[in-house]
């Protein structure tokens, strides 16, 4: 709870009591907060004994502290040994106290879990490919589950892909416009970056027509704002009506279809139209401040293939109208640290959200979290309106009041135009060696449960020796 990022978790807590030897009680400072008890109740419990004790070599353990010592546990895999950056082995436990809870029955199958570190995607692959070192492989490249599974393993139907379709909420990914940079403090602006994004050509000619375009930040469930506001979600709206876009209020909220040929002439026009009237014009072929002439000019942060797979197309798009957008990779630990501090114009973001939001939402959204390193508020918004939306759903009195709460604080979002929305794919693309048995049934808000799933010893005897490979 010390960490920013989490401390807006435990905002209304006071203080916790120790009130026998297995009992906690916390104080709250508001009544209401319905979900703020089961957060509470996801608090790990830590062994103090093994903690304020002693190493092997006698020194005092620091919870605080980084350690490469195999901590005591309490879960069905304990690590039997690691190595730092390259391998990780798990062992599952023979006498696990939650075995024969109803919740673990039938899960957790594996005697033997090895993680093997390959920081290169390429390598990664065509280990999969050979087997013995990974064995399930997810997919997410849709030009890869569409074109590169013809490998000698597979044509031999020793390997199986297979599409699990999920009823999860889908994340809102998208470009994030950074507005602690000034360039897109304005709303008309970062609408006007919005049109250019052309999903239907990407789709068709890069996602192999298998995504779909995302329209909402609560994408997939009955949270997702439609339509035009009316009822509870219109009364809520009203108290703030003369801080919101009117188009809110008068009409639907609707991305570009890139339908036909002359569509995209159209949509950059109304780009250029509102680019005119936040005050940027172009001349010379390039989009400028009308004023000082400036030209408007930014950078994608990105860190691996995907970035340059989206972003080219939209940077395309842009430079129709003048706007100079670039795309900058770089390693992954300097991409993490520089979105951690918000040092970036544009990167793609995944918003994920769950069919009941709660306190997490202030690490989403609020004027706090905007200034708090590591939060999940990467676009910078600092709306005392959306502070109130996100208090609204937290101390939402019943599932209808929940509901018509993030309807609103939807709209909103979608309105100011704070991201790019991009797309997503109602499926768990996995593809797996022919050793493996699993329910029939996985469940829909997850799409597989790999601890569900078991290994077939003859199977695995057979493979191992068709491909001395060690499956």
């Amino acid at each position: 709870a010390n960490s920013p990022q989490y401390s807006r978790y435990f905002e209304n807590v006071t203080d916790a009591v120790a009130i026998s030897d297995r009992e906690v009680e916390f104080h709250f400072n508001q009544k209401g907060n319905r979900e703020l008890p089961k957060i509470i109740g996801d608090l790990a419990v830590l062994p103090k004994h093994w903690w304020e004790g002693t190493d092997a070599n006698g020194k005092k353990r620091d919870v605080t502290k980084p350690t490469l010592e195999i901590p005591l546990g309490s879960a069905a895999y304990k690590i039997t040994s690691f190595k730092p950056g390259s391998e990780i082995i798990w062992q599952r436990v023979p006498d696990y106290w939650a075995a024969k809870l109803p919740v673990k029955i039938g899960r957790e199958n594996f005697d033997t879990r090895r993680y093997t570190y390959i920081l290169d995607d390429n390598a990664a692959w065509l280990a999969f490919t050979k087997g013995g070192l990974e064995d399930i492989n997810r997919e997410y490249s849709s030009r890869k589950w569409a074109t590169a599974y013809n490998f000698p393993a597979f044509q031999a139907g020793d390997v199986i892909k297979k599409d699990f379709q999920t009823q999860a909420p889908e994340p809102m990914q998208g470009f994030v416009l950074n507005q602690r940079r000034p360039l897109f403090q304005d709303r008309l602006v970062r609408e006007a970056l919005t049109i250019p994004f052309d999903f239907e050509s990407m789709n068709r000619t890069l996602f192999f027509g298998f995504n779909t375009r995302t329209s909402s930040y609560f994408q997939g469930t009955e949270l997702a704002s439609n339509g035009l506001p009316q009822g509870k979600e219109l009364e809520i709206l009203e108290k703030y009506r003369d801080k919101l876009p009117p188009e809110l209020f008068t009409q639907e909220f609707k991305l570009p279809v890139y339908d036909s040929p002359q569509a995209e002439r159209k949509y950059l026009k109304q780009a250029v139209d509102l680019f005119a009237k936040a005050g940027w014009v172009i001349k010379g072929g390039k989009m400028v401040n009308a004023k000082t002439g400036a030209p408007f000019k930014f950078e994608i942060l990105g860190w691996n293939d995907t970035d340059q797979v989206i972003a080219s197309p939209y940077i395309a798009n842009l430079r129709k109208i003048g706007v100079d957008a670039t795309l900058r990779i770089i390693d992954q630990t300097q991409y993490i640290n520089r979105v951690n501090n918000f040092d970036f114009d544009v990167v793609t973001g995944m918003l994920q959200q769950s069919d009941s939001p709660g306190n997490e939402q202030r690490d989403f959204w609020s004027s706090k979290a905007a200034d708090s390193p590591g939060s999940r508020n990467l676009m910078g918004i600092k709306d005392p309106t959306v502070d109130a939306l996100v208090d609204r759903i937290i101390f939402a009195t019943d599932r209808d009041d929940l509901v018509a709460a993030t309807h609103a604080l939807d709209r909103i979002l979608l309105w100011n135009f704070y991201v790019v929305p991009q797309y997503y794919r109602s499926a768990v693309w996995l593809a797996y060696w022919d050793k493996f048995k699993f329910p029939d049934k996985q469940p829909a808000y997850a799409g597989a449960d790999i601890d569900s799933w078991w290994i077939d010893p003859d199977k695995e005897k057979a493979l191992a020796a068709k491909y001395k490979g060690g499956n």
